[in-house]
């Protein structure tokens, strides 16, 4: 685990992990934090998953739904549905980060 760099006199540091911070920072429930501790956050993470889970299952019915339902689950499939789960998780954990940026 890396050390955390010492806090100099008024500089803004995470108030998770006590690290310093260089840029601008993350204001998550009205605490400044860094990008490791803002994407661990279990609230920023569990908004991220249940928009994957709804968006992911609208947009795999749409794109995949006739193969799935004739029973032709291809070899693409095995990438494709996952690769069409994780753009709505990543785009909502995005979104997330833009709007917290402080």
């Amino acid at each position: 685990m890396l050390a955390a760099a010492p806090i100099e006199s008024g500089a803004r540091a995470c108030t998770r992990c006590r690290v310093q911070l260089t840029g601008r920072g993350f204001s998550i429930g009205g605490e400044l934090r860094c990008l490791r501790c803002t994407l661990l956050r279990p609230s920023l993470l569990r908004r991220s998953l249940a928009t994957a889970l709804v968006v992911g299952t609208v947009l795999t019915a749409i794109n995949q739904g006739n193969l799935i339902a004739d029973g032709q689950f291809s070899a693409a499939l095995y990438w494709k549905i996952p690769l069409t789960y994780s753009v709505p998780f990543c785009v909502a954990t995005w979104g997330a980060l833009i709007n917290s940026r402080s």
